[in-house]
């Protein structure tokens, strides 16, 4: 994942409502558009979001966002970071299957999540909850830099 410029701090958000989920999609679209976000990406990633902060509040019984804006040279982003201390996901690579879900909806949100942002992150244990991390960028992902100068 990419790094936060040093001088940039991390908003915290509870997800342990509906009301909550209005609230973070609301922020998300907010930050983003402050940040340079085109109308598009702000849709793509207020979707993402969305579909992530549900998950935590249905199958992780409520948890956090934390919003951080990122910088790497002239390049903007955003990194949200979905935390819950639920049941966690058994199988992350069927959790990451299109069409499989354990909750009666299509089984598109983690995988749809993922195709929406530049950089997607899973990390879940049974018993010990599940974080998500994302990152998009206002102009597509900086390129890393190559160690001859």
């Amino acid at each position: 994942m990419t790094q936060a410029s040093p001088d940039t701090a991390t908003i915290s958000l509870p997800i342990g409502s509906d009301a909550d989920l209005a609230w973070v999609r609301q922020r998300v679209r907010q930050t983003a558009a402050e940040l340079g976000f085109g109308l598009v990406q702000q849709t793509k990633l207020v979707t993402a979001a969305s579909e992530l902060a549900r998950n935590t509040l249905v199958h992780g019984g409520g948890g956090r966002l934390e919003i951080t804006a990122l910088a790497a040279g002239p390049n903007r982003g955003l990194r949200l970071t979905f935390l819950d201390t639920g049941p966690g996901i058994r199988d992350l690579q069927q959790a990451m299957t299109d069409g499989f879900t354990t909750g009666g909806g299509l089984g598109l949100g983690l995988s749809g999540a993922k195709r929406l942002v530049n950089e997607f992150c899973l990390d879940s244990r049974p018993g010990a909850g599940t974080t998500v991390t994302i990152a998009a960028w206002a102009s597509g992902a900086p390129t890393p830099r190559s160690g001859a100068g």
